[in-house]
């Protein structure tokens, strides 16, 4: 979140201000959100998303969590001109918000936007078709989304999922934290049990916003165990 960051606050300020700013209606979009306090991704996951996506160059791209469809334009501006976005939100709000967006930068032909719960749209999507995924959504359905995610990735492709340190008290004690946050810390550390240390998988965390974690896929495995019931 745009107010956890788990870096000291100058840098990132540092980060935030000194890093190459974007241009045109996807900087306005971006301002109108920071400014609105709207969750979206903070500039310094812009900036490394800026130099990821060219080396990395996806065609086929799948989100998990629209909000205010900024995350999907930025792919899409760092894709191949061929690339497409297939975004999944249930927020009604936020989709409609995310449409007038894609509208205003010309992207409806670029982007799929599914409406519903994320966990149905999942299960129809063909396997091994994306070559990268980004999640960001609820936090404490990382775990029961990621079997899905898996299986869609393609082997070699790269799923990225943000907001996994939580401002740093991912190392607290359950005891510590509070009730109604207490569900999204368990069940982000039971993710990051099963993803960071699996054969299938290589992973790392970045100390980018709020923990940005990144995993390629290097062979295929049944993570079924993770679904719920």
């Amino acid at each position: 979140m745009m107010d956890r960051p788990v870096i000291n606050n100058d840098v990132r300020e540092f980060l935030r201000r000194d890093q190459k700013q974007l241009k045109g209606k996807l900087l306005e979009i971006e301002k109108w959100a920071n400014e609105n306090r709207v969750p979206v991704i903070p500039h310094e996951t812009v900036a490394f998303f800026k130099w990821l996506l060219p080396l990395l160059s996806p065609k086929d791209v799948l989100e998990v969590g629209t909000a205010i469809g900024f995350s999907a334009a930025l792919m899409l501006e760092s894709m191949p001109k061929s690339g497409h976005v297939t975004t999944i939100e249930r927020n009604p709000d936020m989709i409609d918000k995310a449409e007038s967006n894609f509208q205003l930068l010309g992207l409806e032909d670029k982007v799929t936007l599914l409406k519903g719960q994320a966990n149905e749209w999942l299960e129809k999507i063909e396997s091994d078709s994306k070559d990268f995924i980004f999640m960001d959504s609820a936090k404490a359905k990382y775990y029961s989304f990621f079997p899905e995610c898996y299986r869609i990735l393609k082997t070699g492709g790269v799923l990225a999922v943000d907001d996994v340190l939580q401002g740093g008290t991912i190392l607290d004690d359950e005891k510590d934290i509070p009730k109604r946050t207490r569900k999204i810390h368990r069940k982000l550390n039971e993710f990051l049990d099963v993803v960071l240390d699996h054969p299938a998988m290589d992973a790392v965390i970045l100390p980018v916003g709020d923990g940005l974690l990144m995993i390629t896929k290097r062979d295929e495995a049944d993570f079924s165990f993770m679904k719920e019931e």
